[in-house]
């Protein structure tokens, strides 16, 4: 179920708000993949910051889209733009 609701979002570049580690996240969605340990875990950039962050599945609750605002994904090309 999180995966169809990450991929739906990733599709359609809708940002996220979740619960990790009980903690509010707004996040733009860019990448569903697994580390090094075999964990399932989501890449992507908090709404307050440029760094692209990691999540592990398994520390996520209460996921909610935001269907009203679409975001467009930075991507750093020129060091100058991070």
């Amino acid at each position: 179920m999180k995966t169809e609701l990450f991929s739906s979002a990733i599709t359609n570049r809708y940002p996220l708000t979740f619960l990790y580690d009980l903690q509010p996240i707004t996040f733009e969605p860019y990448l569903i993949a697994r580390n090094r340990t075999g964990k399932k875990v989501i890449y992507g950039r908090e709404s307050n910051s440029n760094a692209i962050k990691v999540f592990e599945f398994d520390k996520i609750y209460n996921i909610k889209i935001n269907f009203s605002h679409r975001f467009s994904p930075i991507i750093p090309i020129l060091p100058i733009y991070n």
